[in-house]
């Protein structure tokens, strides 16, 4: 599957090396809000998307890697948490099948997570963070998913000139 990160949750972590063995860095992101003491992963829905230094991820410049595209394994739930591996970049100029978004209450609105229709039917909620008044949500979606808001219903908004990127945009209501 071929997903392009068009956004990363607010919380990183990474693996440490154990009993000894050199193994080759792996960074987890997944969805955090902001707490007194900083931000914090508070998951209503656990989950995360784990990048692979060998496999193109270079953690000194995560915004680099916003609008390119990656070679990855289905989405699983292990454990009681969603999973994604990003296993290696794509080649330059390569097109997405899904988008991994990053959505959050304080720029889309509050979400009624779990309720009926507030997502299409063929996106899915890789991790949620909630705490207080805020939110933030790290989705899969395909270039016609949708997520419904307090706001109203943001699409996803694929690039005409670059259509390995997408966005969400907040549709006009009819």
């Amino acid at each position: 599957m071929l997903v392009s990160v068009n956004g990363f949750g607010s919380v990183w972590r990474q693996r440490l090396v154990c009993s000894g063995r050199i193994r080759p860095a792996v960074y987890y992101n997944t969805t955090g809000v902001m707490v007194r003491s900083g931000t914090r992963q508070r998951p209503q829905i656990c989950g995360y998307a784990r990048f692979d230094a060998i496999g193109g991820f270079n953690p000194n410049y995560p915004s680099k890697m916003i609008g390119r595209v990656f070679e990855c394994a289905e989405p699983s739930a292990w454990m009681g948490c969603n999973r994604l591996l990003f296993r290696r970049l794509a080649r330059r100029g390569t097109c997405a099948e899904r988008f991994l978004l990053v959505a959050s209450s304080d720029l889309h609105g509050r979400f009624a997570v779990g309720t009926e229709a507030w997502r299409s039917p063929n996106t899915w909620l890789l991790s949620f963070s909630e705490c207080g008044g805020s939110q933030e949500l790290m989705l899969l979606m395909d270039a016609q998913g949708w997520i419904q808001s307090a706001l109203g219903r943001f699409v996803v908004g694929q690039s005409e000139l670059r259509p390995w990127t997408a966005r969400l945009t907040l549709r006009a209501r009819q």
